[in-house]
């Protein structure tokens, strides 16, 4: 029998990419994707009975309240998802390896190309619960946590990555303000699901980077993904962080994925680079766990 290795947030995005493309990067693992239709992860009972069904010998933890703005509207709700939810799910799992997945957004953006060893400081609720549940999950010397980059993907739902949030704003015909002056590392979702598979099969301790290789500017972005998608062009427009009057955005999370790089068998690649390399096959663009070159 094949060790078990449950996979949460399997209905969203990185959840889903995982338990799409683990026949592929993880034959290896009987892997169990767990959505709220299989248990409810709030519930502490349900958590326990999940555990005693499974016995599962990996955890990634993927099931978060990730929407920024749903986070700022009711905290306490964002502190039980993000925090609550991933400690006992750490207790449980504190005798066999537990990846969990945070964000670039515990940083304030203030520096950008920001490395492992740079302090976090997070500018709203989400960025917040997910660095106290980081140093939470790193109580334990053999868990690991993973920072992803802003991620390109198809979600089972449709509207989990900003490629779709952007895709249905313009066929709502919304304008859409992209700043030139604010930076991310986007990285595809198959790609992420890729490495993560990769960490799990070695000694996955400690606290890593994955983004991609380029830092871009949002407006890049778009320009970028306007080529695939024509239809987003009529509906972006270019931009300044200094003329947003909002809650606070961090100008530049670039990351440094040098350290999570050095473990992997492929080069993490950037966006400019996937778009225009032809690595996505089939109906998914952002997905090669299908292509005969691995």
């Amino acid at each position: 029998m094949k060790p078990i290795a449950l996979i949460t947030g399997a209905a969203g995005l990185i959840g889903g990419y995982l338990v799409r493309t683990s026949a592929c990067w993880a034959p290896q693992w009987d892997v169990r994707g767990i959505t709220r239709a299989v248990a409810d992860l709030s519930d502490s009972t349900q958590v326990r009975e999940l555990w005693r069904r499974f016995g599962p010998s990996l955890v990634i933890h993927c099931a978060a309240l990730s929407r920024t703005g749903a986070c700022e509207q009711d905290p306490a709700w964002a502190r039980r998802t993000n925090v609550d939810m991933t400690k006992q799910l750490a207790d449980l799992a504190r005798d066999i390896p537990f990846i969990f997945l945070s964000t670039d957004q515990v940083f304030d953006g203030s520096k950008g190309r920001y490395v492992e060893t740079d302090q976090v400081h997070p500018l709203n609720v989400y960025g917040q619960t997910k660095a106290e549940a980081e140093r939470m999950v790193l109580q334990n010397p053999a868990h690991a946590v993973v920072r992803l980059a802003l991620t390109a993907g198809t979600s089972p739902t449709r509207d989990r990555s900003f490629v779709e949030d952007m895709l249905r704003a313009a066929a709502q015909g919304t304008k859409m303000t992209l700043f030139t002056d604010e930076f991310r590392c986007p990285i595809p979702a198959g790609v992420v699901a890729r490495a993560l598979w990769e960490l799990a099969a070695q000694p996955t301790a400690g606290l890593y980077h994955l983004g991609g290789s380029e830092r871009l500017s949002r407006w890049e972005i778009g320009e970028l993904l306007a080529r695939c998608y024509p239809e987003l062009r009529p509906c972006i427009q270019p931009g300044s962080v200094a003329d947003y009057h909002g809650p606070p955005r961090p100008p530049d999370l670039s990351m440094r994925s040098d350290k999570l790089q050095s473990r992997l068998s492929f080069p993490l690649p950037g966006l400019r680079q996937w778009l225009s390399s032809d690595s996505s096959v089939g109906d998914d663009p952002w997905d090669d766990s299908a292509s005969d070159d691995r």
